[in-house]
């Protein structure tokens, strides 16, 4: 039996007005090499300057993480020949990073949660990007020197399942604390999966192979899986030193394989040095206050959820899990929506009808606010829950926004007057005597039966409750 080593390195593109060391802009989709400047491109002559605001975004993470800040971090050059790195180097943080020594907690199948540690974060400098047309290929400078916060665990996680509960963890806090916008599609948030494996008991590490840029849950789970059993079959076949190397691997999405990029490169390969242009990033009282600003992360959110609205810790989760839709139900809460029922109405009404259409939360026809005063008028009984359900439908495809002339307009006012719910009872009544005689003998299902009757001649527009308490006072 063998143990799965797993390590992970994010590449968070943090979303600051302009790039790391100098004032471009980091607008995506803009014209090729449109965002470019002498800094940017390394023209001789131009000098870096550190972005502030990029160390403020990076030092707020670790606060959001418990690690360590760094008041003073130095920058190094780390040399590779790319195509898109006009420079020859990367500037980034080798010997002392901005943020050190953090850790994770992520969410468990059996409901605990598992210590995953952050070895640190640190600031480097994007690189640009190569585009291949045919037998050509293009270099577009816009994304070089955008600013990158490099996330690098420890090797704590042990399956494919908790890589991406990391992931996802570190997803939505980089979201919450608004210091990227996380767009997978885009390359913003991007990670290397470093993955070995081990006979179970053993203290020293199997051959460790990277994985690199690889921008989807679900591919990253996939990589893992596949990586595992190619070499558990070569431990297994006993050529596991011959065809397992610590090297550099890409994921092939169309074949479903991992594939050889090059030999693993190590420290001394990239002749790491002291950036002699950019002097120590010293960090400000001013900048720690900024940085200290942080917003209600998911975890307190999830503990708040359960303890004080009384919610299930999985549905809190559920909602916690974006941004965008744990401010959706806290706006519900707002304009009057109970918070089990918001709870129901958000994640099994309206999510469904969401993923029908193809939309996202907040791309929603129904704002919070809206589907907060529906669930208020089931509360007040204005309308059924059924009734709901057609109200909803019918706001998600037309822009009218008023709940009560919605609700006239389709004939769903619940009726909960006992005059006019008694007149109904009455009828159904004596039009099944028969019926009557059998429930007072003792056929007590027929309850239901005068339930039924007495909703369908209201056309579903009287009040079960009050239908239920009217006809028990009627039979007996």
């Amino acid at each position: 039996m063998f143990e799965t080593v797993i390590g992970l390195e994010v590449h968070v593109q943090l979303n600051t007005k302009t790039k790391l060391f100098c004032s471009c802009p980091t607008s995506f989709a803009e014209h090729q090499n449109k965002n470019t400047c002498p800094t940017c491109l390394a023209l001789p002559g131009a000098l870096p300057v550190v972005n502030k605001e990029a160390a403020i975004k990076a030092m707020r993470f670790g606060y959001a993480i418990n690690a360590n800040i760094n008041h003073v971090s130095h920058f190094d050059r780390k040399s590779y020949f790319y195509p898109d790195s006009p420079s020859a180097y990367q500037i980034t943080q080798l010997t002392k990073a901005i943020v050190q020594k953090g850790e994770v907690f992520i969410d468990l199948e059996d409901g605990s949660q598992k210590r995953i540690g952050m070895t640190q974060a640190h600031l480097e400098a994007d690189a640009g990007k190569n585009m291949h047309e045919g037998n050509h290929s293009k270099v577009d400078l816009n994304r070089a020197g955008t600013p990158l916060l490099e996330i690098v665990s420890e090797p704590d996680m042990r399956s494919s399942d908790e890589a991406v509960a990391y992931l996802k963890k570190l997803h939505s806090t980089v979201r919450y604390l608004d210091i990227s916008d996380a767009n997978m599609q885009e390359g913003s948030f991007r990670c290397d999966v470093n993955v070995s494996i081990r006979p179970k008991g053993q203290e020293a590490f199997g051959t460790r192979v990277e994985i690199k840029n690889i921008n989807s849950f679900r591919f990253v789970a996939a990589a893992i899986a596949y990586e595992v059993h190619r070499q558990t079959e070569a431990y297994e076949d006993g050529v596991y030193e011959q065809e397992v190397h610590q090297e550099t691997r890409l994921w092939d999405v169309a074949q479903g394989v991992t594939r050889s990029m090059r030999g693993k490169e190590e420290a001394a390969d990239y002749r790491y040095f002291p950036d002699p242009d950019l002097r120590p990033l010293i960090v400000t009282d001013e900048m720690i206050e900024e940085a200290k600003k942080i917003p209600e992360l998911p975890d307190a959110k999830v503990k708040r959820y359960v303890e004080e609205l009384g919610i299930k810790k999985d549905d809190a989760l559920v909602i916690t899990s974006a941004k965008e839709m744990a401010y959706y139900f806290e706006e519900m809460l707002e304009h009057g929506a109970v918070a089990k029922t918001a709870v129901t109405w958000l994640t099994s009404e309206l999510l469904g009808r969401l993923n029908k259409a193809g939309l996202e939360i907040e791309n929603s026809p129904v704002d919070a606010k809206t589907l907060g005063e529906l669930v208020s008028k089931i509360a007040d009984d204005t309308v059924s829950g059924k009734g709901a359900k057609e109200v909803l439908d019918y706001m998600m495809e037309n822009e009218d926004r008023d709940i009560d002339a919605i609700i006239d307009e389709l004939g769903l006012a619940q009726v909960s007057d006992d005059g006019a719910i008694l007149a109904i009872i009455d009828e159904i009544l004596a039009a099944n005597q028969d019926k009557v005689e059998q429930y007072k003998s003792g056929k007590d299902k027929l309850f239901g039966f005068f339930v039924g009757q007495t909703m369908k001649a209201s056309k579903g527009s009287a009040n079960p409750g009050k239908v239920n308490e009217l006809l028990k006072q009627r039979l007996s």
